[in-house]
């Protein structure tokens, strides 16, 4: 990121951030899931295009992807609001409680095999297809919509363990940039990542580390210390390797942004790259914080 884009970067997150809480803060779970469906969508778009020559194949496997993601935030009982007439029979409500992952899987994989079964085209191709179809769904659709799992499951906190998750992320990456810019002298991955060095990785952990606290500090006040260590300095590592997984990516198909979407973040997939490997962690997090405790 050079001090050029800076400002770019702040205009866009002026305008963004106010319009983000809004819809996070609403009271009802759709709002959200259908904000980050969309985010969901543009990023996946922003996958396919990398990876897939074909736009025939890049329509197919937005549609894959769009239809998966909406199944793993509708098909739960949350959303179909069906706990109540559910209270008493627990082996139902557990057996909901995994039909959406299994169905968003299903919806990945399946399709993706009849669409490629009936229009292969070029032979030598069609396995490259139907893997980066299927990887585009599953990291980039399913891990972001994580997001909205935790809007939708987490009742009245679920807004602020999103923002928990997006500050782990952005002020992490925003700390790896300084340190590295002003502290950087030994590269961490240079064979993917060039620019990226060890102390930058030091620097987006404490801006991890320090984004948790704040969260503790205003909106989070029930977590221990123990959680926000735990969170933060795991989510923040995941948030790095989240940001060099995309940066191979792009290097293997000689891209330097993923698009163009954002004026100084690249594309949409390029901001959430992190989000997409802290999000999954940190929604397990908060489901098993209570063993984690016990242990503890």
């Amino acid at each position: 990121m050079a001090l050029g884009n800076l400002a770019s970067r702040l205009l866009v997150a002026v305008v963004a951030a106010p319009i983000l809480l809004v819809i996070l803060y609403y009271r009802v779970p759709e709002a959200t899931g259908a904000l980050v469906w969309v985010a969901s969508l543009l990023a996946m778009r922003e996958f396919f295009t990398m990876t897939m020559d074909d736009p025939r194949d890049r329509r197919a496997a937005l549609v894959i992807g769009g239809v998966a993601t909406a199944a793993l935030f509708l098909a739960h009982p949350y959303s179909l609001r069906m706990f109540d007439d559910l209270r008493a029979d627990r082996a139902a409500q557990a057996s909901l409680l995994v039909a959406g992952p299994m169905l968003a899987i299903g919806l990945a994989v399946i399709p993706t095999g009849l669409y490629f079964l009936f229009r292969f085209r070029d032979m030598s191709t069609v396995a490259a297809r139907i893997a980066s179809t299927i990887a585009g769904v599953v990291y980039v659709g399913l891990g972001f919509t994580f997001l909205s799992l935790c809007k939708r499951d987490f009742g009245e906190i679920g807004a602020d363990v999103i923002v928990l998750i997006l500050l782990v992320a952005w002020v992490g990456d925003t700390g790896a940039y300084f340190a590295g810019r002003f502290l950087g002298k030994h590269k961490l991955y240079e064979a993917v990542s060039p620019k990226k060095t060890w102390e930058g990785a030091i620097g987006g952990l404490l801006g991890s580390l320090v984004a948790a606290i704040i969260m503790k500090l205003v909106r989070l006040d029930h977590l221990a210390w123990i959680d926000v260590v735990l969170i933060a300095i795991p989510g923040g590592i995941l948030g790095q390797m989240g940001d060099l997984a995309e940066s191979l990516i792009k290097r293997a198909v000689g891209v330097k942004d993923s698009g163009a979407l954002l004026p100084g973040h690249g594309g949409m997939l390029d901001r959430v790259d992190a989000v997409l490997f802290i999000g999954p962690y940190v929604y397990l997090y908060f489901w098993l914080r209570p063993v984690v405790g016990a242990i503890l």
